[in-house]
């Protein structure tokens, strides 16, 4: 199980992130990191796989849970776009019309749980 990442850690990664148009590698990684928690935290499941390449993928939302091979309901963005989305900056509609979220599946739409920091 990965290291859990403590609010003060992640809400400092997450203003540095905020602060600077090209934060540092591993701020940005740890703000990502840190938000797909708080996601997995407020949406606990094993129905949607939500990736954030290269940094981290989490299960989420109640329902059937995926074990093997490709999930059925999958979620992936780029860091820079799961940060907005994680934290209000931009909505779910704008990045998809935008092209910057790919969603498959029947539960892949999980705009209702976003933002996860407020």
């Amino acid at each position: 199980m990965p290291r859990k990442i403590d609010m003060a850690t992640g809400r400092a990664a997450l203003d540095v992130v905020a602060a600077q148009d090209a934060p540092a590698r591993t701020d940005l990684a740890t703000a990502v990191r840190y938000l797909l928690q708080l996601l997995e935290e407020r949406a606990p499941g094993k129905s949607v796989e939500v990736r954030v390449p290269p940094f981290g993928a989490v299960q989420v939302v109640d329902g059937p849970a995926h074990t093997r091979g490709t999930p059925p309901n999958v979620v992936e963005t780029d860091p820079a776009t799961w940060v907005a989305l994680a934290t209000g900056r931009e909505t779910w509609a704008a990045a998809w019309a935008a092209g910057r979220i790919s969603a498959s599946g029947t539960r892949a739409d999980i705009s209702h749980l976003l933002p996860v920091r407020w």
